[in-house]
Protein backbone atom coordinates (compact mmCIF):
# COMPACT_ATOMS: atom_id res chain seq x y z
CA UNK A 1 0.00 0.00 0.00
CA UNK A 2 3.14 2.55 1.02
CA UNK A 3 4.88 2.00 -2.05
CA UNK A 4 1.91 1.88 -4.56
CA UNK A 5 0.80 5.27 -3.21
CA UNK A 6 4.41 6.65 -3.08
CA UNK A 7 4.29 5.58 -6.66
CA UNK A 8 1.50 7.52 -7.57
CA UNK A 9 2.55 10.70 -5.53
CA UNK A 10 5.45 10.47 -7.54
CA UNK A 11 3.98 10.08 -11.26
CA UNK A 12 1.82 13.55 -10.28
CA UNK A 13 5.08 15.37 -9.68
CA UNK A 14 6.71 13.59 -12.21
CA UNK A 15 9.57 11.82 -10.00
CA UNK A 16 11.15 8.92 -10.76
CA UNK A 17 10.47 5.70 -8.20
CA UNK A 18 12.24 3.23 -7.01
CA UNK A 19 10.69 -0.06 -4.61
CA UNK A 20 13.11 -2.73 -3.89
CA UNK A 21 13.05 -5.50 -1.32
CA UNK A 22 16.01 -7.24 0.53
CA UNK A 23 14.78 -10.95 1.51
CA UNK A 24 16.26 -14.29 2.51
CA UNK A 25 17.46 -15.48 -1.29
CA UNK A 26 19.68 -12.41 -0.79
CA UNK A 27 21.32 -14.61 1.62
CA UNK A 28 24.76 -16.27 -0.24
CA UNK A 29 26.77 -18.97 0.83
CA UNK A 30 30.37 -17.42 -0.83
CA UNK A 31 32.83 -15.16 1.78
CA UNK A 32 31.58 -11.32 1.18
CA UNK A 33 28.96 -11.91 -1.38
CA UNK A 34 25.89 -11.59 1.11
CA UNK A 35 27.28 -8.06 2.02
CA UNK A 36 27.66 -7.14 -1.48
CA UNK A 37 24.00 -7.76 -2.04
CA UNK A 38 23.34 -5.79 1.01
CA UNK A 39 25.27 -2.80 -0.35
CA UNK A 40 24.01 -2.84 -3.67
CA UNK A 41 20.53 -2.84 -2.15
CA UNK A 42 21.19 0.09 -0.02
CA UNK A 43 22.96 1.72 -2.70
CA UNK A 44 20.06 1.15 -5.58
CA UNK A 45 17.53 2.88 -3.12
CA UNK A 46 19.86 5.81 -1.78
CA UNK A 47 19.95 7.01 -5.28
CA UNK A 48 19.66 10.28 -5.47
CA UNK A 49 17.52 10.64 -9.22
CA UNK A 50 14.79 9.07 -7.68
CA UNK A 51 12.80 8.80 -4.55
CA UNK A 52 13.34 5.18 -3.21
CA UNK A 53 11.58 2.67 -1.18
CA UNK A 54 13.20 -0.37 0.56
CA UNK A 55 12.02 -3.24 2.49
CA UNK A 56 13.71 -5.80 4.84
CA UNK A 57 11.06 -8.66 5.06
CA UNK A 58 12.01 -11.40 8.37
CA UNK A 59 14.75 -9.24 9.10
CA UNK A 60 15.37 -11.23 12.17
CA UNK A 61 16.10 -14.30 9.68
CA UNK A 62 17.89 -12.59 7.56
CA UNK A 63 20.68 -10.17 9.38
CA UNK A 64 22.52 -12.35 12.47
CA UNK A 65 23.06 -10.87 15.86
CA UNK A 66 26.56 -10.36 16.85
CA UNK A 67 27.92 -12.74 18.51
CA UNK A 68 25.39 -15.07 17.83
CA UNK A 69 26.83 -18.42 16.98
CA UNK A 70 23.94 -20.20 15.02
CA UNK A 71 23.99 -17.24 12.70
CA UNK A 72 25.37 -17.64 9.64
CA UNK A 73 28.46 -15.72 8.20
CA UNK A 74 26.79 -13.92 5.28
CA UNK A 75 23.65 -12.89 7.80
CA UNK A 76 26.56 -11.46 9.65
CA UNK A 77 27.60 -9.86 6.86
CA UNK A 78 24.39 -8.16 5.87
CA UNK A 79 24.05 -6.82 9.55
CA UNK A 80 27.39 -5.04 9.29
CA UNK A 81 26.19 -3.14 6.42
CA UNK A 82 22.72 -2.31 7.16
CA UNK A 83 24.11 -1.00 10.87
CA UNK A 84 26.82 1.58 8.92
CA UNK A 85 24.15 2.27 5.82
CA UNK A 86 21.31 3.23 8.28
CA UNK A 87 23.65 5.16 11.22
CA UNK A 88 27.23 4.59 10.58
CA UNK A 89 30.30 7.47 10.02
CA UNK A 90 29.46 6.89 6.71
CA UNK A 91 25.75 7.82 6.17
CA UNK A 92 24.17 10.83 4.34
CA UNK A 93 20.71 11.76 4.71
CA UNK A 94 19.68 12.74 1.30
CA UNK A 95 15.73 12.96 2.21
CA UNK A 96 14.73 11.07 -1.02
CA UNK A 97 14.07 7.33 0.65
CA UNK A 98 12.65 5.53 2.98
CA UNK A 99 13.59 1.99 4.55
CA UNK A 100 11.27 -0.40 6.78
CA UNK A 101 12.31 -3.45 8.81
CA UNK A 102 10.03 -5.91 9.07
CA UNK A 103 9.59 -8.99 11.76
CA UNK A 104 7.64 -11.42 13.78
CA UNK A 105 10.56 -11.54 16.66
CA UNK A 106 12.01 -8.16 16.72
CA UNK A 107 13.67 -9.33 20.34
CA UNK A 108 15.78 -11.37 17.79
CA UNK A 109 17.03 -9.00 15.90
CA UNK A 110 20.81 -7.33 17.01
CA UNK A 111 20.11 -4.50 19.31
CA UNK A 112 22.08 -1.96 17.49
CA UNK A 113 20.54 -2.56 14.26
CA UNK A 114 16.86 -2.21 15.81
CA UNK A 115 18.20 1.06 17.55
CA UNK A 116 18.04 3.07 14.46
CA UNK A 117 14.64 2.39 13.60
CA UNK A 118 13.60 5.76 14.05
CA UNK A 119 10.28 4.47 14.21
CA UNK A 120 8.50 1.89 15.64
CA UNK A 121 5.23 0.16 15.28
CA UNK A 122 3.60 -2.65 16.84
CA UNK A 123 0.79 -4.54 14.01
CA UNK A 124 -1.07 -6.84 16.13
CA UNK A 125 -3.59 -8.88 14.86
CA UNK A 126 -7.43 -8.50 16.18
CA UNK A 127 -7.45 -7.55 19.63
CA UNK A 128 -10.96 -6.22 20.85
CA UNK A 129 -14.51 -7.79 20.08
CA UNK A 130 -14.86 -5.36 17.62
CA UNK A 131 -11.66 -6.62 15.91
CA UNK A 132 -12.73 -10.46 15.57
CA UNK A 133 -16.21 -9.09 14.00
CA UNK A 134 -14.43 -7.64 12.12
CA UNK A 135 -12.15 -9.65 10.21
CA UNK A 136 -14.90 -12.44 10.51
CA UNK A 137 -17.13 -10.09 8.35
CA UNK A 138 -14.36 -9.65 6.36
CA UNK A 139 -13.19 -12.91 5.57
CA UNK A 140 -16.58 -14.11 5.40
CA UNK A 141 -16.91 -12.06 2.13
CA UNK A 142 -20.28 -11.36 0.27
CA UNK A 143 -21.57 -14.58 -0.91
CA UNK A 144 -23.84 -15.77 2.30
CA UNK A 145 -27.06 -14.73 3.99
CA UNK A 146 -25.65 -14.48 7.60
CA UNK A 147 -26.72 -10.97 9.24
CA UNK A 148 -24.17 -8.64 11.17
CA UNK A 149 -26.23 -8.29 14.02
CA UNK A 150 -25.66 -5.03 15.92
CA UNK A 151 -22.34 -3.73 14.89
CA UNK A 152 -20.94 -0.59 12.58
CA UNK A 153 -18.62 -2.74 10.62
CA UNK A 154 -14.93 -1.19 10.32
CA UNK A 155 -15.97 1.99 12.57
CA UNK A 156 -12.89 0.58 15.31
CA UNK A 157 -10.30 0.17 12.11
CA UNK A 158 -11.19 3.91 11.31
CA UNK A 159 -7.23 4.91 11.13
CA UNK A 160 -7.32 8.23 12.45
CA UNK A 161 -9.26 6.99 15.62
CA UNK A 162 -6.91 3.76 15.73
CA UNK A 163 -3.72 6.06 15.77
CA UNK A 164 -5.05 8.44 18.44
CA UNK A 165 -6.49 5.84 20.83
CA UNK A 166 -2.88 4.22 20.21
CA UNK A 167 -0.98 7.30 20.99
CA UNK A 168 -3.08 8.23 24.24
CA UNK A 169 -2.91 4.74 25.25
CA UNK A 170 0.90 5.72 26.23
CA UNK A 171 0.18 8.14 28.57
CA UNK A 172 1.13 5.80 31.52
CA UNK A 173 3.50 2.77 30.05
CA UNK A 174 1.80 -0.62 28.96
CA UNK A 175 5.00 -2.70 30.44
CA UNK A 176 4.76 -3.74 34.29
CA UNK A 177 9.31 -2.65 34.27
CA UNK A 178 8.40 0.44 32.73
CA UNK A 179 5.14 1.25 34.71
CA UNK A 180 7.16 0.53 37.93
CA UNK A 181 9.81 3.38 36.73
CA UNK A 182 7.30 5.45 35.81
CA UNK A 183 5.82 5.72 39.27
CA UNK A 184 8.60 5.84 40.74
CA UNK A 185 9.58 8.94 39.24
CA UNK A 186 6.40 10.39 39.65
CA UNK A 187 6.24 10.09 42.70
CA UNK A 188 9.42 12.00 43.44
CA UNK A 189 9.15 14.93 40.66
CA UNK A 190 5.16 15.07 40.24
CA UNK A 191 3.59 15.66 37.01
CA UNK A 192 6.34 15.74 34.15
CA UNK A 193 5.68 18.87 32.90
CA UNK A 194 9.59 20.34 32.40
CA UNK A 195 12.49 19.17 30.22
CA UNK A 196 14.37 18.28 33.39
CA UNK A 197 11.42 16.07 34.95
CA UNK A 198 11.28 14.57 31.41
CA UNK A 199 15.12 14.07 31.37
CA UNK A 200 15.05 12.85 35.07
CA UNK A 201 12.32 10.13 33.70
CA UNK A 202 14.94 8.81 31.02
CA UNK A 203 17.83 8.39 33.17
CA UNK A 204 15.72 6.73 35.53
CA UNK A 205 14.69 4.32 32.37
CA UNK A 206 18.68 4.48 31.61
CA UNK A 207 19.33 3.19 34.92
CA UNK A 208 16.17 0.13 34.67
CA UNK A 209 17.99 -1.01 31.54
CA UNK A 210 21.19 -0.03 30.26
CA UNK A 211 20.22 -0.58 26.60
CA UNK A 212 18.66 3.28 26.46
CA UNK A 213 20.89 5.07 24.98
CA UNK A 214 21.68 8.02 23.69
CA UNK A 215 19.94 7.11 20.30
CA UNK A 216 16.87 6.14 22.01
CA UNK A 217 16.87 9.64 22.78
CA UNK A 218 17.25 10.78 19.60
CA UNK A 219 14.74 8.56 17.91
CA UNK A 220 12.05 9.72 20.46
CA UNK A 221 12.94 13.24 19.57
CA UNK A 222 12.67 12.40 16.13
CA UNK A 223 9.26 10.53 16.66
CA UNK A 224 7.70 13.85 18.61
CA UNK A 225 8.60 15.76 15.29
CA UNK A 226 7.19 13.30 13.00
CA UNK A 227 3.89 14.24 15.79
CA UNK A 228 4.40 17.31 14.91
CA UNK A 229 4.10 17.17 10.86
CA UNK A 230 1.36 14.10 11.31
CA UNK A 231 -0.95 15.92 9.18
CA UNK A 232 -2.84 15.52 5.79
CA UNK A 233 -1.74 17.28 3.02
CA UNK A 234 -4.72 18.64 0.78
CA UNK A 235 -5.11 16.54 -2.04
CA UNK A 236 -5.38 18.79 -4.38
CA UNK A 237 -1.49 19.89 -3.40
CA UNK A 238 -0.78 16.39 -4.36
CA UNK A 239 -2.90 16.34 -7.64
CA UNK A 240 -1.34 19.45 -9.01
CA UNK A 241 2.20 20.02 -8.24
CA UNK A 242 1.98 24.08 -9.04
CA UNK A 243 0.12 24.33 -5.68
CA UNK A 244 2.86 23.07 -4.04
CA UNK A 245 5.74 21.32 -5.36
CA UNK A 246 6.83 23.95 -7.91
CA UNK A 247 6.77 27.01 -5.36
CA UNK A 248 9.68 28.25 -3.58
CA UNK A 249 11.57 26.50 -0.44
CA UNK A 250 10.56 29.35 1.36
CA UNK A 251 6.60 29.32 0.13
CA UNK A 252 6.35 25.71 1.02
CA UNK A 253 7.91 26.19 4.56
CA UNK A 254 4.81 29.06 5.29
CA UNK A 255 1.96 26.93 3.97
CA UNK A 256 3.61 23.84 5.33
CA UNK A 257 3.91 25.75 9.12
CA UNK A 258 0.21 26.92 8.81
CA UNK A 259 -0.77 23.09 9.44
CA UNK A 260 1.96 21.92 11.84
CA UNK A 261 0.71 20.61 15.23
CA UNK A 262 2.66 22.23 18.26
CA UNK A 263 4.45 20.08 20.41
CA UNK A 264 3.34 19.59 23.77
CA UNK A 265 4.47 17.62 27.00
CA UNK A 266 1.54 14.71 26.41
CA UNK A 267 3.15 14.16 23.42
CA UNK A 268 6.69 13.55 24.46
CA UNK A 269 5.92 11.76 27.27
CA UNK A 270 3.51 9.18 25.03
CA UNK A 271 6.45 9.11 22.95
CA UNK A 272 8.75 8.53 25.68
CA UNK A 273 6.59 5.44 27.17
CA UNK A 274 5.80 4.22 23.74
CA UNK A 275 9.99 3.84 22.55
CA UNK A 276 10.76 2.47 26.37
CA UNK A 277 7.83 -0.19 25.89
CA UNK A 278 9.05 -1.26 22.99
CA UNK A 279 12.87 -1.70 24.61
CA UNK A 280 11.20 -3.59 27.79
CA UNK A 281 9.17 -5.87 25.69
CA UNK A 282 12.23 -6.87 23.61
CA UNK A 283 14.10 -7.52 26.01
CA UNK A 284 11.84 -9.08 28.67
CA UNK A 285 10.66 -11.36 25.26
CA UNK A 286 14.31 -12.44 24.83
CA UNK A 287 15.01 -13.30 28.12
CA UNK A 288 11.69 -15.32 28.68
CA UNK A 289 12.73 -17.24 25.18
CA UNK A 290 16.49 -17.72 26.63
CA UNK A 291 15.16 -19.34 29.55
CA UNK A 292 12.47 -21.56 27.80
CA UNK A 293 15.30 -23.16 25.99
CA UNK A 294 17.46 -23.43 28.75
CA UNK A 295 14.58 -24.99 30.46
CA UNK A 296 13.74 -27.56 27.83
CA UNK A 297 17.32 -28.49 27.36
CA UNK A 298 17.64 -29.57 31.22
CA UNK A 299 14.37 -31.17 30.85
CA UNK A 300 16.47 -33.39 27.62
CA UNK A 301 18.98 -34.10 30.11
CA UNK A 302 17.27 -35.06 32.68
CA UNK A 303 15.05 -37.30 30.54
CA UNK A 304 18.42 -38.77 28.53
CA UNK A 305 19.78 -39.43 32.34
CA UNK A 306 16.92 -41.65 32.83
CA UNK A 307 16.50 -43.07 30.17
CA UNK A 308 20.55 -44.00 29.84
CA UNK A 309 20.24 -45.32 34.25
CA UNK A 310 17.29 -47.68 33.41
CA UNK A 311 18.91 -48.60 30.04
CA UNK A 312 21.85 -50.11 32.25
Amino acid sequence: MMAGLINDYCQVAGFGFRYQNFGIDNIDSYQGKSGQNAKAFINNVLDPHVIGFGTIDDIDQIAGKRGDRQSSTGQQEVTAVFVEAFAGANTVVGGNCTFGMFSNYPENVDDALRQRAGARFLVDGPQTREDYIDILALLMGKKHNIPLGEHELYAAQEIKKAVSASFESHNRPHEPGLMAVFDRVHDRVGELDTIAKLGTYLKAIQEADERFTGRAIKNITDAVKVRAMDFELPDEWMEHPELFRYKTYDEKAAMIEDLRRPITVDMVVQEINRYADSKFRYADKSDEVAIENMVRDFGRQEEAKKRYLEGK
